[in-house]
């Protein structure tokens, strides 16, 4: 009995060793992006765009709705006068927070500077939650709790499994199939070739 658990256990370490060395290095990182991409990229543009300002040049100058979003508290505290807020600081985190909307996830998918992409996301995806917590005082059912077997809070179990899908490209890299693996290895090319 014990030869047959040592075979069964050397088949079974055999089996995801090779499925851990044929994924290596390209599997994690591009799986992660295309998840985030698929299910979030769009989210976090159409969120961007309600925040952008009218006109053409409309991404300099967000939008009242941009402010409450964002610094729900101040805005109520001005009376939703935004020519009341002052640009440094407040000004500059809604700007700095519309363009983050737009700018980071298109990072993370594409894979360009894709760790810190990463990261600047995790922080945003932190900070919305402080904000729709604290700002906008979502009620207790819409938080959530995490082991509360309901796996459907869009804050506690939602927001959760966006920042582990982020994590995978931040700790692990985007995988070879990525802009960042290309760069990588053009400067790698050119400083061997110099």
């Amino acid at each position: 009995m014990s030869a047959l658990i040592r075979v069964i256990v050397r088949l079974y370490q055999a089996f995801f060793a090779q499925l851990e060395a044929i994924t290596s290095g390209w599997f994690l990182g591009l799986t992660a992006r295309l998840v985030f991409g698929s299910t979030l990229l769009v989210y976090f543009i159409n969120s961007g765009m309600t925040k952008v300002g009218k006109g053409p040049l409309g991404f300099l100058a967000p939008s009242d709705g941009a402010y409450a979003q964002i610094l729900p508290s101040l805005m109520e505290q001005v009376g939703y006068d935004t020519s009341q807020i002052e640009f440094f600081p407040y000004g500059l985190i809604v700007l700095l927070g519309t363009w983050a909307e737009f700018v980071l996830p298109v990072l993370v998918v594409i894979g360009l500077f894709t760790r810190a992409a990463s990261l600047g996301m995790i922080v945003f995806i932190v900070v919305m939650t402080v904000v729709d917590i604290t700002g906008h005082h979502v009620d207790a059912s819409t938080i959530g709790m995490v082991f509360d077997s309901n796996p459907s809070s869009l804050i506690a179990d939602q927001r959760m499994l966006w920042l582990m899908v982020l994590f995978i490209p931040l700790l692990r890299g985007p995988g070879c199939i990525s802009l960042d693996a290309i760069l990588s290895t053009y400067y790698r090319r050119r400083e061997s070739y110099y």
